[in-house]
């Protein structure tokens, strides 16, 4: 059995993200043991709603295993039970998120279609329109949101609010930004079970100082998973674009994501399709199309399952380049910045035909 003082030792390489100290230096560890069921730690953060808590529980683990082998058994790492991890916030019309008129879930079916890109650029096209718009990278175990907007080193701060501590986004290009990437090291792999990721991404909703907000974007890991329905239980969304390309494997997988927000138990609007890598232009031959991934798919499935194609984004080299270098076409007088600009604009219209022809939405009720 490790003693006490070794345990400790070993979790004290665990850094608080917003402090920048060990959390057995800060005091945060109330005790730890081990006993024939493994290793429990028990720690008391200085808040009650420190926004950091699921990421620290995750690190002491990865900790413990570092320092006495992989094999080690992790009894628990534990909350003082006279602190909960969360406050409650009042909720406002059905919606944890108040001052924001529409929430939009952007989705993909599959990974490799360039969602991320179509969120970050539409959001930032939405902003240069005149918009109050936030950017929520809900891809708990792959934010790629930070890189494209080149703040990976940017790191939230607490600030009070209406007496409440609340989690201050990165704004930048004109939007408010959070992103789980801004919470662990971009070198570090995000070992997380589905309640844990899950909770983190209800502490990004309700500890965001969003403000007042035209739109909030959601930017979903691809598929279906828990983060999905996380979203849909915590919020009201206003409706989902789902992202494809004209590759019929995405096709196929696009349609799950749209039949999943039809369901009859989530019951979420469809905004529109997004058509994404649509056709390939040669920056020396800027009037010339090749479809290298086929032609029109994406028009043929909005047609197919009775949804708004709402924009056809091309694929450029600059694309790629840009969102390595931090600088989102959507910011550029160019065919693809026209294009977002175009995808903003569409985005406008169908939220607003939406909102006068549909009831707002319910969040999603979970009954047994």
């Amino acid at each position: 059995m490790r003693t006490e003082e070794e345990i400790l030792k070993a979790i004290s390489k665990v850094i608080h993200p917003e402090k920048g100290s060990d959390i057995v230096s800060m005091g945060m560890v109330q005790y730890a043991y081990e006993d024939e069921n493994g290793i429990t730690v028990v720690i008391e953060p200085e808040r009650p709603n420190d926004p950091f808590l699921s990421s620290i529980k995750s690190t002491i683990v990865k900790a413990l295993k570092s320092a006495f082998g992989p094999d080690t058994t992790i009894a628990s790492i534990e909350v003082n039970s006279g602190v909960t991890e969360q406050q409650p916030i009042e909720k406002e019309h059905n919606n944890i998120v108040p001052g924001v008129n529409n929430i939009i879930a952007v989705s993909s079916g599959k990974g490799g279609v360039g969602k991320t890109t179509v969120a970050v650029n539409l959001a930032i096209a939405l902003a240069r329109a005149g918009y109050k718009v936030g950017l929520l990278d809900a891809d708990i175990f792959g934010p790629s949101v930070p890189k494209m907007l080149n703040e990976m080193a940017f790191k939230p701060v607490m600030v009070k609010v209406g007496g409440i501590d609340k989690i201050t986004p990165l704004s930048k290009f004109g939007i408010k930004v959070l992103s789980a990437g801004f919470f662990v090291n971009a070198k570090d792999a995000v070992i997380w079970r589905g309640p844990m990721a899950s909770g983190f991404l209800k502490q990004l909703i309700e500890l965001g100082d969003w403000g007042e907000l035209d739109y909030l974007l959601f930017d979903l890991p691809p598929g279906t998973s828990d983060i999905h329905l996380t979203l849909v239980q915590e919020v009201a969304v206003t409706g989902a674009i789902v992202v494809t390309t004209p590759q019929e494997v995405a096709l196929a997988d696009a349609i799950k994501g749209i039949s999943m927000f039809r369901s009859e138990n989530i019951n979420v609007p469809i905004i529109g399709l997004v058509e994404n890598m649509s056709f390939f232009t040669p920056a020396e031959l800027p009037n010339n199309k090749y479809y290298i991934f086929g032609k029109d798919g994406g028009k043929k499935l909005s047609v197919e399952m009775d949804v708004t194609l709402l924009g056809q984004i091309p694929i450029v080299q600059s694309i790629c380049e840009d969102g390595d270098k931090g600088t989102p076409p959507a910011m550029e007088e160019s065919p693809v910045g026209t294009a977002f600009a175009s995808l903003a604009k569409e985005v406008v219209k169908q939220v607003e035909l939406r909102n006068k022809s549909q009831k707002p939405t319910e969040r999603v009720r979970v009954t047994k």
